[in-house]
């Protein structure tokens, strides 16, 4: 018996032929989206940002704790840091700095048909720049010390849900993983017992911006699904 409070679980309920036509809807808007390396400086409305981190917000996770942090950077003094912080980092991964490369040789070969490098002017022209944190113990109250749980679960599905809302609203997005990622705590002000996890890049595209064709190489129906 449940000896919890309910409410009633509330969904339209939508015809096959209208609940298969927003699906495949979906679907093909949300195959149009390319991560994107090349920004311009042109502004979003801070009410898309908004909206998309609401969205995020609404994601399913463990014990309903919703144990993430949406730190938005839009001052330029902050993004220069956050550029220059990480791609000191992104030095040692390649290893522009000299030394042998942190990433191995198999990685990098992977990373080859992308393009990427240790540059990153985009966390500077980007307007915005979105460091998501996973809350490793606060609760729904953010006390700092209760227990979360599957967070990293919980924050994946988040930014995706922000990623998809972000494209829907006619944003370019990159998400961006330097490692480690530590001064992102500090230069964002946020406490210990946060976990950066990835920084989304947000604005819309620069005059020319191209995307590597390799990008385009999907893995069909038939490979990413099994029908049991």
């Amino acid at each position: 018996m449940q000896s919890h409070e309910q409410v009633p679980y509330s969904l339209p309920s939508l015809p096959d032929e209208e609940s298969i036509a927003r699906a495949r809807a979906m679907r093909d808007r949300l195959k149009q989206r390319r991560s994107c390396r090349y920004f311009s400086a042109e502004p979003v409305p801070h009410e898309v940002i908004e909206a998309a981190i609401e969205a995020a917000g609404s994601a399913p996770n463990g014990a309903n704790h919703q144990p993430w942090h949406f730190a938005v950077v839009s001052s330029a003094d902050r993004k220069r840091a956050i550029r220059e912080a990480a791609e000191e980092e992104e030095r040692r991964f390649y290893g522009a700095d000299g030394d042998s490369p942190k990433a191995s040789a198999e990685w990098l070969e992977a990373l080859s048909p992308i393009g990427t490098d240790e540059d990153k002017p985009f966390l500077e022209i980007a307007p915005w720049l979105i460091v998501v944190f996973a809350q490793r113990k606060g609760g729904i109250d953010e006390d700092g010390a209760t227990q979360n749980y599957y967070v990293n679960e919980s924050v994946g599905i988040a930014c995706g849900m922000l990623i998809a809302t972000l494209h829907e609203a006619g944003c370019a997005t990159l998400t961006h993983t330097p490692s480690p990622m530590g001064f992102l705590r500090k230069i964002c002000g946020r406490p210990e017992h946060e976990k950066p996890l990835m920084i989304v890049v947000v604005g819309h595209p620069a005059e020319g911006a191209t995307v590597p064709a390799h990008a385009l190489k999907k893995k069909p129906l038939g490979q990413i699904a099994t029908w049991l």
